[in-house]
């Protein structure tokens, strides 16, 4: 899926070219070794772990994105799927296999180290500083920052207005929405170039998913790559260019969002039916 129609507010600062909430500019590469250019922008490769000394969670695992899509993992409870999103991130030591980014090996890398790197991670809970205000939980977003984060923040309130009203309010008194929507604020203040979101919609109204997602595309459409673990799998794969099914740590199915949502087999047993 190329095209989000009319989905998503186009007409928002963070959208226009001459204010952009864009990803840090992308490295430069040593003369004689070119990107390869078919390779993914990220890719968690052959992924197989477990936690300390437990059994595989993954087994041979693959999840890819493209700079500036939309990737989307879903499947059955216990499928490995936030798991896959936090063996991305480095929270997960991999036995066997590989996390590239823009043709960076950083398999190695702490997740702090894959912070600078250009990653940044929102997991579904305890995802906010509750006794600080909003405004100081998008300054803690910018702590590996040195340069003036003012326009950063400006983008992230024109993203999220509501955040902008409540800004001296502190976030455990918000709605479980618009803790989401400071997460997510949060990390962008990183300025990233993948912005990985762990069941984003998890134990929101349909109103509030609708919104959240319309926002998540604003933010694909600056050019950062979005991975997303969800459990409204269908109306995430509506949005998404790339779909992954999990089942049991492996790859089940993977195609476009609108392959996916039309493979008879995924509807019936993932997606509830027609």
């Amino acid at each position: 899926m190329s095209d989000y129609g009319s989905r998503g507010n186009k007409d928002r600062s963070i959208t226009k070219s001459s204010d952009r909430l864009t990803a840090p500019p992308q490295r430069s590469e040593p003369r004689g070794t070119p990107r390869d250019a078919s390779a993914p922008f990220l890719i968690g490769e052959a992924m197989t772990g477990g936690y300390g000394r437990g059994a595989d969670i993954l087994h041979s695992c693959t999840i890819a994105a493209e700079a500036g899509q939309i990737a989307v993992i879903v499947g059955p409870n216990g499928a490995g799927k936030s798991t896959a999103m936090k063996a991305i991130f480095g929270m997960l030591k991999l036995r066997e296999g590989a996390v590239k980014i823009d043709g960076d090996d950083i398999t190695g890398l702490s997740p702090q180290d894959r912070v600078a790197k250009g990653m940044a991670f929102v997991p579904q809970t305890q995802n906010v500083f509750t006794s600080m205000s909003v405004e100081e939980n998008l300054e803690m977003g910018a702590f590996l920052r040195r340069d003036d984060i003012k326009g950063t923040m400006a983008q992230v309130y024109d993203l999220f207005p509501i955040l902008k009203d409540k800004r001296r309010q502190a976030a455990g008194e918000l709605s479980g929405g618009q803790r989401q929507q400071v997460a997510v604020g949060r990390a962008l203040m990183t300025q990233p170039k993948v912005l990985m979101l762990d069941e984003p919609t998890a134990g929101v109204s349909p109103i509030v998913m609708d919104e959240l997602f319309d926002r998540i595309i604003e933010i694909a459409r600056t050019g950062i790559t979005i991975l997303m673990v969800e459990q409204n799998a269908r109306q995430a794969l509506e949005i998404a260019h790339k779909g992954y099914v999990l089942v049991q740590g492996a790859n089940a199915y993977e195609g476009t969002g609108e392959e996916l949502l039309a493979n008879e087999e995924v509807r019936r047993t993932f997606l509830g039916g027609r």
